[in-house]
């Protein structure tokens, strides 16, 4: 007693803390090893046995304080396995832990989210990195799910009660809540579907650790899913009984959607391997409930996930055990050898030994702690008492609703019986489908007995287990009596120790209230056991008034049956009589049926030999398309084989054409291939017509062989390169029709005939024909107006230098010359002409543009604005050649027979300026006929200079006679012969001259312009009565436009007694 009372308060309350720090360290030593055991970067999949431990943690400290301490160190972002299997875990956590670990896990719902983002756009080997992503999207949305409703538990076991409770009287709350659960579901589906698309639905995947640890969430998934599913269903009804169905068709075809993935999710689930081991996963009914018929709530079966114990029992008997609480051997290692010490060291050793009081606290204090031990182990059993019950509540609950569906499917078929039976009575004459349907409903009442055994069976049964858990919960009322007697032992032994250890009662006293507030909860727990048991109560009332309601209707159907038997034996005796005419009304009715066989077989054999002769005439129809398609397939090879023909005949290289034409044909043959590719893919669609194809098959060989002709005739005028490419490309182009044409004959290749080749053969050809145009015509047909007012203006400056220049040149001749007199006609010809040429296009451009401006007439009229542009070109040019040609003349170093020229120069210039004015001009225009008047002056001015000068030359040469004296006949003969050859000579250099005259011309008529023909066709010009025809010769004839007037009579002229030197220029007055 007195050694006792010596022991310091200190002493104990640091034994106590010792005791409670070497509990904590173990307890965190065991979480931290199964933590790490549980979450680590190995592709497993997660053991139970680890995570169980997590989850008896968070029960044991009633939150996750311990499991988050360590997770926050855990290398999320480094490692897309160890994010995955983290959490996988903080999922199980949630469903199964503690109710305080949804809060807990709240608080680092930031750093959840994070890892999700961080593993959205990483790519692993694994391909964890989505998986992640979606797993933490599905974690936040049920933390807050549950937080909003925190009626509803993590693991989503409530009852329908609560469900209703949560959802409330507001059709609003309801319609949100709604469609909160359609998110929640669709977050499950999604991460379902990831896995299962990542993984190959083969058998052995399933049995692969890589596989397992992909597929070991989706039992949690399943869990959430059955449950999810449950509830949409319920609230959907709900909605319907409140709102038009129109409103809640968005929420039905959600609805259909989700059905649907769910269900094919649990099929594929449900054959693997790896799950069938595991859990029992549900089945889905084939068709989703209809929600626009109220009934249809009794027929929906909440499916129910089951995980098996045996797994449970093999995992338990492989685990090692793990005691709750191990104070057994700390405390006395702990307690025994340095207690002893203490009190040694500081009072010495005990007089009397160890005393008994010493004994009993130390004894009192293991007690307490198997008492503890034993409060764990209660609770334990307790809470898998309270797991078989909700199992057993749900499998009752699944059993009523099934019989619940099995009543309303009877009264439905009690309905079908009683309508089934008024049309007995209504049909007389139809005895045997009275006695058919009678038997049936013998065999329905028969089967509506049995299911009235078998549910007076299921009811005997719940009965038997309703009186087995009350005997189960009066021994859990004897265990918690017994603990509460032996903790008010151990109280009332703790008062008698008060007055002698102050500390050590108010350290017992705490324990106490801690234990008390433990039983508190046993017995909270126990009265919610209680109301689970009397909620299981009133439903087997529920079943045993369904039960006698069923037999009250199965009475009232004996009843109505006994009265239909009656009924039917009343009938009977009509039905013998109606029985004997039903037998005649049947032999003739079979007689006509046998009739009316034989003329519908005979109907039907002429039916087969139309539809036969229908058959043939559409294959002869088919037959003679496909001919006539050949044979203008044929011709059409006929007719670009002999264009290939034309190319190789020597009568063709003598022709030519102009490039115009050749585009011209060639934009129309590429016309006519788009035509040919829509007839080809209008005939391939409908074999029976083949008309379009074939005029364009038509139009298309004939213009295909025109532009391989043409484009030979105008390589001929090309140069050498040009000339071979366009030929090569000719016969490419001759070459992939025939070979095109050739597949449109055989069935085989029709429909791969494909004209592109052809198509890309013309596009060259254009494109070289293109390049081969003049390129005067280059110019842009906006510029037009501006080239003809500056060509205008370049040919008055150029007259104006002239007149300038032949002015000097006079006056200095006037000095000079002597013996001959210089005549200048300064009659202002050109000039007039001029001017007349420029009032006449004024008159036909503001009589003939309209509204349009003066550029857009000529861009209109461009052939005929070239015209005008070269004439007036060749007029300036041909005045300052003339001044040029003189000048030379007047300092003799200068030819007579270049004034000559220069003369017919001006002559044709003018012809041309004149006749391109026609073109446009009205033929009453005044204007016209003071052009045509200037006109006929200049030429006559012209060929008064070529007069002159011939003349001039007459006189100037010395026109000698010969002395033949003095030369013998053999020297005049030498002479003669001298001049025999000098004569050949001169006639074989103009020979050779003339011919490169004519090569000169054919040069620049080629980048003067077009064809007159083409010409006269597009503009309506016609050739003007002063151009006369040039010499014939072997090169290609000029367009009469171009040719050179005829050179202007020599007038007659009388003789000068002086020697006079008459030349007759161009004198233009200065503008």
């Amino acid at each position: 007693m007195n050694s006792i009372r010596q022991v310091p308060s200190r002493v104990k309350s640091k034994r106590t803390e010792t005791i409670l720090g070497a509990e904590r360290e173990h307890f965190e030593k065991q979480q931290l090893s199964s933590i790490s055991k549980a979450i680590n970067s190995t592709e497993t999949p997660l053991k139970e046995k680890h995570a169980r431990r997590i989850i008896l943690g968070t029960h044991r400290e009633k939150g996750a304080y311990t499991f988050w301490s360590y997770a926050v160190g855990l290398p999320l972002p480094s490692s897309a396995i160890v994010s995955w299997k983290f959490c996988h875990v903080l999922h199980k956590i949630m469903r199964d832990g503690h109710r305080n670990t949804l809060q807990d896990c709240m608080r680092h719902y930031s750093s959840i989210a994070e890892t999700g983002l961080l593993w959205t756009n990483t790519r692993d080997r694994h391909g964890y990195g989505q998986l992640v992503c979606l797993y933490s999207k599905l974690l936040c949305t049920k933390m807050e799910f549950h937080t909003k409703h925190s009626e509803i538990p993590a693991s989503l076991e409530a009852t329908d009660e609560v469900l209703e409770r949560t959802a409330g009287t507001d059709i609003n709350n309801v319609f949100q809540l709604t469609v909160e659960v359609f998110d929640y579901m669709d977050a499950e589906l999604r991460l379902a579907e990831a896995v299962l698309r990542q993984l190959n639905m083969s058998i052995a995947i399933s049995t692969l650790t890589s596989g397992q640890c992909k597929l070991a969430p989706l039992i949690q998934v399943i869990q959430d899913c059955s449950h999810l599913y449950h509830y949409t269903v319920k609230l959907l009804f709900k909605l319907h009984a409140c709102l038009p169905a129109d409103t809640l068709q968005g929420h039905r075809e959600r609805f259909h959607e989700q059905f649907h993935s769910l269900k094919t999710f649990l099929n594929k689930a449900r054959d693997m391997l790896y799950f069938k081991r595991l859990i029992q996963i549900p089945g889905l009914p084939d068709s989703p409930p209809n929600f626009l018929r109220a009934s249809a709530l009794a027929e929906h079966v909440k499916p129910m996930v089951v995980i098996p114990d045996e797994e449970e029992l093999e995992e338990q008997e492989e685990d090692e055990p793990e005691p709750l609480i191990d104070v057994s051997e700390a405390q006395p290692s702990m307690a025994s050898q340095p207690q002893g010490d203490i009190f040694d060291q500081a009072f010495g050793p005990p007089s009397d030994g160890f005393d008994d009081r010493d004994l009993q606290i130390e004894h009192l204090k293991r007690e307490i702690e198997l008492l503890k031990a034993e409060l764990e182990k209660i609770k334990g059993e307790a809470q898998r008492y309270i797991t078989q019950l909700k199992s057993q509540i749900n499998s009752l609950e699944t059993e009523l609703e099934e019989q619940r569906a099995q009543k309303q499917r009877t009264l439905v078929e009690n309905e079908q019986l009683r309508m089934e039976l008024e049309a007995i009575r209504r049909r007389n004459t139809e005895h045997e489908s009275m006695q058919t349907s009678f038997v049936e409903a013998e065999k329905r009442s028969q089967a509506t007995e049995l299911r009235y055994n078998k549910l007076k069976e299921k009811h005997a049964e719940l009965v038997a287990n309703h009186a087995e858990l009350l005997r189960k919960s009066a021994d859990t009322v004897k265990m918690l009596s017994a603990t509460q007697q032996t903790q008010e032992e151990i109280e009332q032994t703790k008062q008698q120790l008060a007055f002698q250890v102050e500390r050590v009662r108010q350290e017992s006293d705490m324990k106490f209230e801690e234990q008390r507030f433990d039983m508190d909860k046993l017995r909270r727990e126990l009265e919610e056991k209680n109301a689970e048991i009397h909620k299981v109560k009133s439903l087997l009332q529920t079943s045993e008034k369904a039960g006698e309601q069923l037999n009250s209707s199965m009475a009232a159907l004996k009843t109505e049956k006994d009265k239909l038997t009656q009924s039917i034996s009343k009938k009977d005796a009509d039905l013998s009589s109606l029985m004997k005419e039903a037998h005649l009304k049947e032999y003739s009715l079979q007689q006509e049926r046998d009739q009316t066989i034989k003329e519908l077989g005979e109907l039907q054999g002429k039916l087969k030999e139309k539809l036969s002769h229908e058959d043939q005439l559409q294959q002869k129809l088919l037959d003679e398309q496909f001919a006539l398609l050949q044979a203008t397939v044929t011709e059409a090879e006929n007719i670009i084989q002999d264009a290939v023909a034309t190319l190789d005949d020597p009568l063709h290289i003598n022709s030519s054409s102009s490039p115009d034409y050749l585009i011209s044909r060639a934009e129309a043959t590429l016309n006519s291939i788009d035509k040919l590719q829509v007839g080809h893919s209008e005939y391939v669609k409908r074999m029976r017509d083949a008309g379009s194809l074939v005029r364009a098959l038509t139009k298309f060989s004939h213009l295909t062989a025109d532009t391989i002709i043409s484009g030979s005739a105008t390589a001929h005028m090309a140069h050498t390169d040009d000339a071979d490419r366009l030929t090569e490309h000719c016969k490419t182009c001759a070459t992939q029709s025939l070979q095109y044409l050739r597949n449109l004959k055989s069935k085989a290749s029709l429909k791969g005939a494909d004209p592109t080749s052809i198509q890309a053969a013309v596009q060259k050809i254009l494109r070289i024909g293109q390049d081969l145009r003049p390129k005067g015509i280059d110019v842009g047909k906006e510029e037009l107006g501006d080239v003809v007012d500056k060509e205008m203006a370049a040919t008055s400056a150029a007259i104006e230098e002239a007149v300038r220049r032949i002015d000097e040149m006079m006056s200095q001749t006037r000095k000079d010359t002597t013996g001959v007199q210089l005549e200048v006609n300064e009659r202002s010809a050109i000039r007039l002409l001029v001017l007349a040429s420029t009032d006449l296009q004024k008159e036909i451009v503001e009589s003939g543009r309209g509204a349009a401006s003066v550029r857009e007439f000529y861009a209109r009229n461009s052939r005929w604005t070239e015209g005008l542009i070269s004439a007036s070109k060749a007029v300036g040019w041909g005045a300052t050649q003339m001044v040029d040609s003189a000048d030379k003349v007047v300092l003799h170093t200068g030819k007579y027979e270049e004034l000559i020229v220069c003369s017919h120069e001006i002559a044709a210039s003018t012809a041309q300026l004149v006749a391109a004015s026609k073109v446009k001009a009205d033929r009453g225009s005044k204007k016209l006929g003071v052009l045509q008047h200037a006109s006929r002056h200049v030429n006559e001015m012209a060929a008064n200079v070529v007069a002159s000068t011939k003349t001039g030359q007459d006189q100037i040469v010395d026109k000698g006679t010969m002395d033949f004296s003095g030369m013998s006949l053999i020297k005049l003969k030498k002479e003669e012969m001298e001049s025999q050859v000098k004569v050949l000579e001169l006639e074989t250099m103009l020979e050779n001259e003339r011919l490169h005259l004519g090569g000169l011309r054919k040069k620049h008529y080629e980048i003067a312009g077009v064809p007159l023909e083409e010409l006269a066709q597009d503009n309506g010009l016609r050739a003007s009565p002063h151009v006369t025809a040039a010499p014939s010769s072997p090169k290609p004839s000029k367009p009469t436009l171009m040719k050179k007037p005829a050179l202007a009579q020599k007038p007659n002229i009388p003789p000068k007694s002086t020697v006079t030197f008459s030349f007759f220029f161009f004198n233009v007055l200065n503008v």
